[in-house]
């Protein structure tokens, strides 16, 4: 059987075809399934998708339509798949339930500490020759305050580094983590969190009570001061209040490594096309943000391990199994 993978990178194609080999044929397409290129798969009874698929009714009916049966997402994540449509299709769902969790937070902290120190300015700054101080000068993340929203094993392991710059830890979520526990935080509710914190970073999956978990009063109630890192999703920060405040000209440092309209954009070259998105275009304006465009995940370990749990589902699919992996089964 020949499986159909859409959105698949230049770097990542050599290890989606390699962990594929002795199993399965794999056509790699580097094109984003949506509505204009659901037609392509017809035929192919399995598809692999990328984070930034969009599987709203009228692809997940495209497909049904065209003989796919099996939707393999090669990403923790599927606030991007309507499920109840594709269990009324028949379509069996799987994602990648675990990967590297130290992918994401070291990436969220090379953001932390990248607009904290300013480095994407002073980089700039010296490819000029110019190698002024003026306006460089950051902070000492030692003795200070890290609060994490959302403590699974993403936030476990930023809450492990930031222990080991020896910050204070302040924790966020709807249970407790031992291991959490274990490195000195205390879990308090997300005002206090926010209103204490010198660094915040979302480590918690989109779904719709977490929406705008950070919206305009949650901005507000940050210290003026304050980093925020963003290396989940984008949908949980309001993107058009955090223009506002930047605005106003609160926070230190803003990192964000996911947006919440990135679809149609993130992963791909619009460097010749005019931005329509005005919230992203002003956001990219202020000296103090850095994005960067979803790669936090992006790592040979991260990807090795999520292609290799792909093929472990197309497998489990075609033997008729189930793991943990599948949010729609086989009907």
């Amino acid at each position: 059987m020949e499986i159909l993978a859409f959105g698949v990178q230049a770097d990542e194609k050599p290890l989606v075809e390699a962990a594929f080999a002795g199993h399965h044929e794999v056509r790699c397409l580097d094109v984003f399934l949506n509505e204009d290129t659901a037609p392509i798969a017809a035929g192919y009874e399995v598809i692999s998708t990328s984070v930034n698929a969009d599987l709203d009714r009228r692809v997940l009916e495209t497909l049904a339509a065209g003989g796919t049966r099996m939707i393999a997402q090669r990403s923790t994540g599927f606030n991007n798949i309507d499920l109840a449509v594709a269990e009324r299709l028949g379509l069996t769902v799987a994602r990648v339930s675990f990967y590297s969790p130290y992918s994401v937070a070291e990436f969220a902290w090379a953001l932390a500490l990248a607009v904290d120190r300013r480095i994407v300015r002073a980089s700039t700054r010296t490819r000029d020759f110019d190698f002024r101080l003026d306006g460089l000068m950051g902070r000492d993340m030692h003795g200070r305050t890290a609060g994490v929203l959302g403590t699974g094993k993403i936030g476990a392991a930023f809450a492990r580094i930031a222990h080991g710059f020896g910050m204070r830890l302040l924790g966020w979520d709807i249970a407790e983590n031992p291991a959490c526990l274990d490195l000195g935080m205390r879990y308090v509710s997300k005002d206090q969190l926010l209103a204490e914190s010198d660094l915040v970073s979302l480590h918690v999956p989109l779904m719709p009570q977490t929406r705008h978990l950070l919206d305009a009063a949650a901005l507000k109630a940050m210290k003026d001061d304050a980093i925020l890192v963003n290396s989940s999703r984008g949908g949980l920060i309001d993107t058009a209040a955090l223009v506002d405040e930047l605005r106003a000209g609160r926070f230190t440092g803003v990192g964000l490594d996911v947006y919440e309209a990135e679809a149609g954009l993130f992963f791909l070259d619009k460097s010749l096309q005019p931005i329509e998105d005005d919230t992203l275009a002003r956001l990219m304006t202020f000296p103090n943000v850095l994005v960067t465009s979803h790669q936090a995940y992006y790592t040979e370990d991260a990807v090795g391990q999520i292609v290799e749990t792909t093929v472990r589902n197309v497998l489990d699919y075609t033997a008729g199994r189930r793991s943990e992996n599948v949010l729609v089964p086989r009907s």
